[in-house]
């Protein structure tokens, strides 16, 4: 008791001469201000010098570290804080996966994350052999270098659209097996520590004890492994019934503020329930709350509700992680450090891309999965801090560990922008024989009809002497790998980049009139689908130039840009204008300034939404408007003093004249439901159907087909 008394913080009570001014500043209030404000500032310098704002962050934590002089913020604080951020962030990504999609991707996944796993510790081994640490510290050492980390690796897939594609699936199966990895070593650590100490130090265990502790790991083990298990199932049986019917019956009761609270409570709640409840990370359990709620039809809004959270939080995380940083690690242990940062960007990275092509993935998709992979985060931390309050890792292996982490993180976004520079060249490099032959196989197949197709379009004004690669294979040449997409053989055709919402739609509506299209889709599963209906589908990107030539953009009619990314859309316009100045372009936007953007670049039509929205609701106002109801609603639309002059006889000559009207009105509705009738039949040749005859006649008047509008 007398202890408590000493730790407490004085009242204002206790001293009378005390300031009785209330205290404006917290720990929490000033880590969260101080932790924003420097995240933006940092944030907007990186973006306008062109660099990513995550090493802005970085920089922020670096300066509200204790290791620099001026603010210091509550490191323990920020570290909760940013708990947060992985929990919705973690919680957004499984609202974009499907138990299907998990499992799609075990075969690579599993054994993918576990051997890089082996790798990675049996390198940090080595190196913790030669700066003459024990086996423990070494494989506490190799163990913290092996586990990329949550937050960097997802944003770093969502900026560039792949956490749907099937390199963002591996990716983030292989980021699962990676977190399970570390739940259990976090759990079976502290049980082989005496273990781990006896071997090092060089004493023989008496077989009693080697027994004792073998049973306790054993026991350990089962229990970790079962409660993990207990915690999928609950969540696959139960979880999958209950949370999207929790969440459709508060959508039901159309309170914004109370759909979003719910969000929020069942991100947290479950992911902090798995945590306290079955010894699952937040992470994990956040991935499975949002895992379970991505089949119900409220997905896409739950997503959209925790988005600013999400992001505010997230930033919070690369701040607390900046605060660990010692910049005078640099100069103490240099050598150690640069070994340190080799093992994760380059040892990890190059173990990772080994093992995506010995599955027989393509070069792309082990590029993209290995330089994810080249950095450490939050796993590490735990296990480094976990490790010296065990007495298993020195002080300087934590060091090592929280700096390796730091430049890593750092590093991660440059090595992405140097791979969506250079990586056709350096897959082009790597591809081996039998990638090249079956692509150059794939030319081969589609050099007949593509060659046909490209000497129509050069005598008729086309893209002339440009050539492609299916012709240049017909020629005998050999064509450079990046562009080895095979060129479609439509003329004439509509061509739709992106297949989700609104392209799926605009896409059933050309295959009821037999329009002929292609669709541009990122998706895997939008693709297969496509293709097994017969639609041509080509999986990639629109502001890829190989694939817009592939599309055959020269000799189509229309472009629709179904994608609601303004940037993007953008950059395919103008790429798509160079290739076929006369092609017709229609496209999508959110705002007046998007409006604007896209129409810069040759759009030809640009449809905003909510204009289109309102445009509806007005009209539908305006065809209504002018039928007034006979009876006592006449007598609400006159002015209140003519009513209450209005003699009896008038108001039966009022409600009367009421009645004739509506007759003429119903007339009317008539006359223009007929003529409505007859624009639409007229509308039927807006996209022509090839073979028939009155088509062939729209396009000998007009070569540029049907007006965008019909696009």
């Amino acid at each position: 008791m007398e202890r408590a008394g000493a730790d407490r913080a004085p009242s204002r009570s206790d001293d009378p001469d005390e300031d009785n001014s209330p205290v404006l500043h917290t720990p929490l209030i000033t880590t969260l201000v101080g932790g924003i404000v420097l995240a933006f500032l940092l944030g907007a310098l990186a973006n306008r010098l062109r660099v990513s704002p995550l090493v802005g962050y970085l920089l922020a934590g670096i300066l509200a570290g204790p290791f620099t002089p001026g603010f210091v913020a509550d490191h323990h604080m920020a570290t909760e804080l940013a708990e947060i951020g992985v929990i919705l962030l973690m919680f957004g990504v499984g609202l974009h996966f499907s138990l299907k999609d998990l499992m799609s991707v075990r075969a690579i996944a599993v054994p993918g994350a576990v051997a890089q796993i082996a790798i990675a510790t049996l390198l940090g081994l080595g190196l913790s052999a030669i700066m003459g640490w024990p086996f423990g510290a070494g494989l506490v050492f190799g163990l913290a270098l092996s586990c990329a980390s949550t937050v960097v690796l997802l944003r770093a897939l969502q900026d560039r659209r792949l956490i749907e594609t099937n390199r963002g699936r591996i990716a983030v199966g292989w980021l699962i097996v990676e977190d399970l990895v570390m739940v259990l070593t976090l759990v079976l650590l502290p049980a082989i520590a005496g273990l781990l100490i006896s071997l090092d130090g060089g004493a023989e265990p008496g077989a009693q004890a080697a027994s004792l502790d073998m049973n306790r790991l054993l026991q350990t083990i089962g229990i970790t492994l079962g409660k993990v298990a207990a915690f999928v199932a609950l969540m696959l049986i139960v979880g999958r019934r209950a949370v999207p019917w929790l969440l459709a019956r508060i959508a039901q009761m159309g309170s914004r503020e109370l759909f979003r609270l719910s969000v929020l409570a069942i991100s947290l709640g479950v992911a902090y329930g798995a945590s306290s409840l079955f010894g699952v990370s937040f992470a994990l359990g956040a991935f499975f709350a949002g895992m379970v709620l991505s089949e119900s039809e409220l997905s896409h809004r739950a997503a959209e509700e925790t988005l600013p959270l999400r992001d505010a939080f997230a930033v919070l995380f690369f701040v607390s992680v900046g605060m660990l940083f010692d910049p005078s690690i640099v100069l103490r242990d240099p050598l150690p450090l640069i070994a340190t940062v080799l093992i994760i960007v380059v040892g990890k990275s190059l173990a990772a891309f080994a093992i995506i092509r010995l599955f027989r993935h393509p070069t792309a998709t082990g590029l993209a999965i290995s330089v994810s992979l080249a950095q450490i985060g939050e796993f590490s931390f735990i296990l480094a801090s976990l490790g010296v309050g065990l007495n298993l890792l020195p002080e300087e292996g934590r060091d090592l560990i929280l700096a390796g982490a730091i430049i890593s993180i750092l590093a991660n976004p440059l090595l992405f922008a140097a791979l969506d520079r250079w990586g056709p060249q350096i897959e082009a490099k790597l591809s081996t024989r039998r990638e090249r032959a079956e692509k150059l196989k794939a030319l081969a197949r589609a050099a007949a009809p593509a060659a046909e197709a490209n000497a129509a379009t050069d005598a008729s004004g086309g893209q002339g002497g440009k050539g492609s690669t299916a012709v240049a294979i017909a020629a005998g040449e050999e064509p450079v790998l990046a562009h080895v997409l095979p060129v479609s053989s439509l003329t004439d055709h509509a061509v739709i980049i992106g297949y989700g919402r609104v392209g799926s739609i605009i896409g059933e509506e050309l295959l009821g009139q037999g329009v002929p299209f292609l669709v541009i889709e990122e998706r895997d599963e939008a693709v297969d689908m496509l293709k097994a209906r017969g639609v041509e589908a080509i999986n990639g990107n629109g502001v890829a130039e190989d694939v817009l030539e592939a599309a055959n953009v020269p000799a189509a009619q229309w472009l629709v840009l179904a994608i609601p990314h303004s940037f993007e859309a953008g950059r395919i316009i103008a790429r798509a204008r160079e290739l076929n100045p006369q092609i017709r372009i229609i496209a999508r936007s959110h705002s007046d300034a998007e409006t604007q953007h896209l129409s810069q670049f040759g759009a030809d039509r640009v449809v905003m939404g909510e204009r289109e929205i309102a445009n509806a609701m007005v009209n539908f106002v305006k065809d209504t408007s002018s039928v007034v109801r006979p009876g006592p609603l006449v007598e609400d639309n006159l002015p209140i003093e003519e009513l209450r002059d209005m003699t009896p006889e008038a108001k039966d000559e009022a409600d009367a004249e009421a009645d004739a009207e509506a007759g003429r009105d119903e007339d009317r509705d008539e006359d223009s439901a007929e003529s409505g009738e007859n624009r639409t039949a007229a509308k039927t040749v807006d996209f022509p159907q090839t073979g028939e005859g009155e088509a062939d006649e729209v396009r000998k008047d007009d070569s540029r087909g049907a007006t965008p509008d019909a696009a």
